[in-house]
């Protein structure tokens, strides 16, 4: 055991790999639908810093792995939250996490302030209880030293498991009083034009007409298909195709124009014919469907864009990105013309700028090094987690800034964002082991019953306050509560509560404030502590 010990101990990288594949077998263990998915890693890497505690990993490749991981979470949800903040939902929403972020730093103070706990355990534990790792970076930077990581992990398991509890009831109690708002995916009709009422009037009209939601993507008159135009006008038994993105949207629209005729337009390729077609050359990538120009191309209909696992209605504002597969109605001769424009190459779901990505998170560094004063309680900073995460939502929402394109494919980022996570829980857990242990025995129970006050009372108010006083629908609810409840597998697990896109709108739109706010809020804590 000696031998193997010294061994690993002069092999810091091999173990850093050997915690990631065994944190994650361990992660993957399900029982009875509980798992610990990627924060097993943290787990793993205490128990193996206990066991090996020379095999230290240098700190920078921790931040390293937490700087992908925040940098690509404001990238991939920059658009929904900057859209969410502007909207009345998106208002009430943050408000509630906010007040459920100061439910729970209150107990931290109190547990610091009154029962002796050490202000760098507290904000670990208000860390744990959450479960947001961006927050315990900060937490360690602003403590110096890694003490937040022994209360974080003593909260972690409480804090992972009390929301899906929560949730899992929430939906049991609330499903018929709170019906979710948007049904899921989109779907496409054709519908035969009988309606008098929009007969001999232009598309334009019309459109404006239809519920949010739906438009028209293709038009068939006499026996040729063609591409929607704001002035053509519908005659007599002209066919319409349309897209929306609920069934009872819809079918309000079949309603105002006619009655369904499925495969008129479908079932003739003969002029124009439907292709799939992958977005991986730059000219196409930050480019808005209302400003999409195809050289040698004409005519062209968008009749959806998928992303990821998600089909996205074509709006006009609707920006390309990298790895997108756009579904196309053209003719068949200007299918080369289309597919040179796309590139249509499966490369498109991995490729992104380099460059960009090296000035973005350079940015996001020294934006998270910046000295913010607070007038009586000093200088606070955003830090590694909150600078790169600030700059990535506001580069995710301009997409696109001349040549330079700031987004990248979701399948990219997600194993950006996967590794540089599972990299950083592995670091601070090998960093953290040696004092581990001795910490659980000298305080674990204590550190545990004040790590499930904060999840018990953050949650249940979140819950609590935007059923009864918000008033918000079941996905929106549970979709906000996991921007509390910071763990994706939250997130992930909602979803399938509330089988609607809603509950990953409202998650993109708090989680990057309510993580900003842990940090904010655990700096403001341990100033308010030293000034005492």
């Amino acid at each position: 055991m000696d031998v193997i010990r010294a061994f690993l101990e002069q092999q810091p990288l091999l173990v850093l790999f050997l915690v990631i594949a065994f944190g994650y077998a361990l992660g993957g263990v399900n029982i009875r639908g509980f798992a610990l998915g990627a924060g097993a890693v943290l787990f793993m890497g205490l128990g193996v810093g206990m066991l090996v505690p020379k095999a230290v990993v240098p700190p920078l490749l921790g931040s390293l792995g937490l700087l992908w991981f925040v940098y690509g979470v404001g990238i991939m949800y920059g658009k929904q939250f900057f859209r969410g903040l502007t909207s009345s939902f998106g208002l009430r929403a943050n408000g509630l996490v906010l007040l459920s972020h100061l439910a729970g730093i209150g107990i931290c103070y109190a547990a610091s302030a009154w029962f002796s706990v050490a202000p760098a355990a507290a904000v670990g534990l208000f860390c744990g209880a959450l479960t947001s790792t961006p927050a315990l970076q900060a937490a360690i930077s602003a403590a110096g030293n890694n003490d937040p990581a022994l209360g974080f992990s003593v909260a972690y398991p409480f804090g992972f498991i009390t929301p899906f509890v929560l949730m899992y009831f929430a939906d049991r109690l609330l499903r018929q009083k709170a019906p979710s708002t948007v049904g899921p995916g989109l779907d496409l009709k054709e519908v035969l034009v009988r309606n008098p009422g929009v007969v001999g009037r232009p598309l334009a009209e019309i459109s404006g007409e239809l519920p949010d939601g739906v438009r028209i993507v293709v038009v068939r008159q006499g026996d040729q298909n063609r591409v929607p135009v704001p002035d053509m006008i519908l005659a007599p038994n002209d066919v319409v195709a349309l897209a929306g993105e609920s069934k009872e949207a819809l079918e309000k629209a079949r309603m105002l124009i006619g009655e369904l005729a499925a495969g008129r337009i479908t079932g003739d390729r003969g002029d124009m014919d439907y292709f799939r077609l992958f977005v991986s050359k730059p000219a196409a990538v930050g480019v808005s469907l209302a400003e999409l120009k195809i050289p040698g191309v004409p005519e062209f209909s968008i009749l959806h864009v998928r992303r990821g696992d998600a089909d996205l209605l074509p709006r006009p504002g609707l920006v390309l990105e990298f790895g997108d597969r756009v579904g196309l109605m053209v003719r068949r001769e200007s299918r080369d013309a289309a597919r040179k424009h796309f590139g249509d190459s499966i490369k498109g779901t991995t490729e992104f700028s380099y460059v960009a990505l090296g000035v973005g998170m350079a940015m996001g560094i020294l934006l998270g090094i910046l000295p913010i004063p607070v007038p009586g309680l000093g200088t606070f900073t955003l830090g590694l987690a909150g600078g790169p995460l600030v700059v990535g939502l506001i580069l995710g929402r301009l997409g696109r800034t001349g040549g330079w394109v700031w987004t990248m494919p979701v399948s990219a980022n997600l194993i950006m964002r996967n590794l540089g996570l599972t990299i950083f829980l592995a670091q601070v857990g090998l960093s953290s082991g040696p004092k581990f242990l001795e910490t659980v025995q000298q305080t674990g129970a204590a550190y545990l019953l004040w790590g499930a006050a904060i999840v018990l009372v953050a949650v249940p108010l979140h819950l609590l306050v935007g059923h009864f006083v918000f008033r918000f629908p079941l996905d929106d609810l549970l979709g906000t509560t996991c921007g509390v409840a910071a763990n994706p597998a939250h997130s992930v697990f909602a979803s399938k509560l509330a089988t609607t896109d809603r509950t990953d709108i409202a998650y993109a739109i708090t989680f990057p404030t309510g993580t900003i706010m842990k940090i904010l809020l655990l700096q403001l804590m341990l100033a308010l502590m030293a000034s005492r």
